[in-house]
C-alpha cells in the first residue's frame, strides 16, 4: 500500500484548467492550502548576448492531506 505525504504540490498542467487541477487534488484526498506561481524561464539571444526571459508562469497548489 502506498503511503501519502501530509503535503504535496500539484501543478496545473498545459491544457488543464485550475478547476481540473483542484478536482484532481480532491480525488487524491488533498485540500488546497496555498497557491503559488513559479516562473518558467528560457534563454534568448539578443544582439549576440544570451539573456534569460520569463516564458510563462506555472501555477502550483500546495495540498494538505484530509
Amino acid at each position: 500500500m502506498s503511503k501519502k505525504r501530509a503535503k504535496q504540490k500539484f501543478y496545473v498542467e498545459d491544457g488543464e484548467t485550475i478547476d481540473d487541477c483542484l478536482n484532481r487534488m480532491r480525488a487524491e484526498g488533498y485540500v488546497p492550502v496555498r497557491r503559488m506561481e513559479e516562473p518558467i524561464l528560457k534563454e534568448v539571444k539578443k544582439n549576440g548576448k544570451t539573456e534569460v526571459e520569463v516564458a510563462k508562469q506555472q501555477i502550483v497548489f500546495e495540498g494538505k492531506l484530509l
